[in-house]
C-alpha cells in the first residue's frame, strides 16, 4: 500500500475536503467534497489523497495529528 500524502486526525464521521491547508489556499485546491468515515475508521479524498482518520477509531494508531 502506498502511503497517503497527508494524514489528518478528525473527531467527526463526516468531513469536508477542498485541498486547502499547509499553505495552499482553497482557490488552488479542488472542489469541496464531503466524505464519510465508515467502520474502518478512515476515508481518503479522491482528489488529493489526504487520509482522514477518526480519533479513537480502528485506524487511529497515534499517527501525526495535522487537524
Amino acid at each position: 500500500m502506498i502511503e497517503a500524502p497527508e494524514t489528518i486526525l478528525v473527531r467527526t464521521h463526516r468531513i469536508a475536503c477542498d485541498g486547502s491547508g499547509e499553505g495552499v489556499p482553497a482557490a488552488l485546491g479542488h472542489p469541496r467534497v464531503w466524505l464519510e468515515i465508515d467502520e474502518s475508521g478512515l476515508v481518503e479524498c479522491g482528489y488529493c489523497d489526504r487520509r482522514f482518520v477518526l480519533v479513537g477509531g480502528p485506524a487511529d494508531n497515534g499517527s501525526t495529528n495535522k487537524g
